[in-house]
């Protein structure tokens, strides 16, 4: 599984995909978290979650593009219509990827020269 952060606006949405089913996992914290503002987004989250049959709480939540649209259905939002089309172009690249591996390729290079520069600037300052 590949570990990755998208951006909502201003939010940092953690996501996750499963390469065996090629489905992408999205933080629920951080969806409600973007679509509500709330200082406490795992407070709002926990209020409609049911204990497991053993008592405790999950710490991490995860949904399936499916699922999270189900869910931000049920959560009143301004920002829920533009959440939607965000997470659909976040699925349509991915789907472009997969017909054209270049892009892939192109957007790993361009990420790892990102990182490659910031890193050379923090060690020019350690100097």
């Amino acid at each position: 599984m590949k570990n990755t952060m998208a951006i909502f606006e201003e939010f940092k949405i953690r996501r996750i995909y499963d390469e065996k089913t090629e489905v992408w996992y999205f933080s629920v914290i951080d969806v409600i978290h973007a679509l509500t503002e709330s200082v406490n987004p795992r407070d709002y989250w926990f209020k409609m979650k049911m204990e497991s049959p053993d008592g405790k709480m999950r710490t991490t939540d995860t949904a399936s593009a499916e699922v999270l649209l189900r869910i931000i259905q049920s959560i009143p939002s301004p920002k829920a219509e533009p959440f939607k089309s965000w997470l659909a172009k976040v699925g349509y690249k991915r789907m472009q990827e997969m017909v054209d591996p270049e892009l892939s390729v192109n957007r790993a290079r361009n990420n790892w020269q990102k990182h490659g520069n910031h890193w050379r600037i923090k060690q020019e300052k350690a100097l």
